[in-house]
């Protein structure tokens, strides 16, 4: 590894003011929304061309330094925390609009992308781009590519690699490559559904090509507010057994809603242990008829407070409130910990009260919520880190609620990804045999371990 000589180069292809080196300059990239990890890069580039991207891997190849993608720094698992010894590439001035082909429902993107941004220009053609997570007023599409995110409304219209037709990639060596096409159908081996997920150790994506859908004609959203979390969890498998497909499927606790209302005034019943938000959409009649067997459902799960929305506006008031609880809990506590383990549906009401029952026996609060849908979990483990032993007792918690998952049949991830923070738990959910391959993959595309160097695999590997 040669950075000195890798900082002449770049000097030559950026000028001072996008070539950061001074402590003070690379602090903000640090760390990600995964706050508990940190370190600090040799150098971050601030690139603003494909080109400068393309030949700022090739110097990190030829000079053998490692290097990191970013875009808005939201990941949640520390897949985007700097390598000490390397440099971050930031992506967000790449956030090029290419080409959107309404005929064709697609939109062409540069990875610094925003992801609401697609929906908002494909708005005046009724088109829109369905994967909603949470950070998508600020989440970059590369971002979104790299962990597989999904989003409130992922039950219907599922994670991102669903709406992904081709990339341009630069691998690590510096090869730019093209992968899919603008087709629905694909041909051959599916290397577009390798490289997203991968969290960037396969390279960085340049240019991405996006599946646009027709705005739904109707959307109806019910509130309902019960007693207790794990009534609210049964309702949804109820929901789902009654042969619904609702575009989205949320529970927020109690403490998630305290935190929403002290940020947005969603106007949520306070005093809910369970908050369930269903959302129907698609043509209108069709959803007429869906939303009265919802509400046969819904009526029968005995809530004590079910309210509709009346309007669009009061539409986006409900939503807003779930969208905004990750952040809002900073409002409740100084430091948390978000695990995102996923649970079949039929198992969300017993996962649950363990999580509960866990947050009794460790003396730590958390607050739940999560896309119910697809049994998604989302515990906030909330601690204060000024307070000894705290992220310790925050940490044994969050592992017992991965172990959880998997002991009822479900996974460590749904669309966070494993970055920094669940390497340790591979072992849990996979074989030896299942990581030596994972791992034989990543050396073939990889065998320097530049990109994204140290994340997803344990130590050792």
């Amino acid at each position: 590894m040669d950075f000195p000589s890798l900082l002449i180069d770049l000097k030559k292809l950026y000028p001072p003011e996008r070539l950061l080196t001074s402590p003070a300059q690379v602090a903000p990239f640090e760390s990600d929304a995964l706050t508990s990890y940190q370190a600090r890069p040799q150098a971050v580039v601030l690139a603003e061309t494909q080109d400068e991207v393309i030949e700022t891997v090739r110097m990190c190849h030829l000079w053998g330094v490692p290097f990191v993608a970013r875009g808005s720094g939201t990941s949640l698992s520390g897949g985007s925390l700097p390598v000490p010894e390397g440099i971050v590439i930031a992506l967000n001035r790449l956030n090029r609009l290419v080409r959107l082909d309404p005929e064709q429902r697609l939109a062409v993107v540069e990875a610094g992308m925003v992801n609401l941004s697609i929906s908002q220009a494909a708005a005046p053609h009724r088109l829109y781009y369905a994967p909603d997570p949470s950070s998508q007023l600020i989440a970059t599409i590369g971002g979104n590519l790299a962990f597989n995110a999904g989003g409130a409304h992922c039950l219907k219209y599922a994670m991102t690699s669903n709406h992904v037709l081709g990339l341009k990639v630069v691998l690590p060596d510096g090869e730019v490559v093209h992968l899919g096409s603008e087709s629905l159908e694909s041909v051959g081996p599916d290397l577009v559904g390798l490289f997203v997920g991968s969290e960037g150790l396969f390279g960085i994506a340049l240019e991405v090509t996006l599946r646009l859908l027709p705005k739904p004609e109707k959307f109806r959203t019910v509130l309902a507010a019960y007693h207790s979390l794990e009534a609210a969890g049964n309702t949804v498998t109820q929901v789902v057994a009654a042969g619904l497909l609702p575009g989205a499927i949320e529970i927020m606790d109690n403490l998630a809603i305290q935190a929403a209302e002290a940020a947005v005034q969603a106007g949520y019943p306070a005093d809910a242990q369970g908050l369930l938000i269903v959302e129907l959409d698609g043509e209108a009649e069709v959803v007429e008829q869906e939303f009265k067997a919802l509400m046969e459902v819904i009526n029968a799960s005995a809530p004590y407070e079910v309210s509709i929305a009346k309007d669009e506006a009061d539409r986006m008031r409900i939503w807003k409130g779930r969208k905004s609880a990750f952040s809002a809990v900073g409002r409740l506590s100084p430091d948390y910990l978000v695990q995102d383990g996923v649970v079949p549906r039929g198992r969300l009401g017993e996962a649950l009260a363990e999580i509960q029952r866990l947050s009794r026996e460790y003396g730590v609060r958390v607050a739940n919520v999560f896309h119910a849908g697809d049994g998604n979990l989302h515990p906030l483990i909330l601690f204060d880190g000024r307070e000894p032993g705290a992220l310790k007792r925050a940490k044994a918690l969050a592992s017992e609620t991965l172990e959880l998952c998997v002991k009822l049949g479900g996974s460590i991830t749904g669309e966070h990804g494993i970055g920094m923070e669940k390497r340790a738990y591979l072992p849990v959910m996979f074989s030896q045999t299942d990581l030596e391959v994972m791992h034989a993959i990543y050396q073939q595309i990889d065998p320097s371990g530049l990109s994204n160097r140290g994340k997803m695999f344990p130590e050792g590997m």
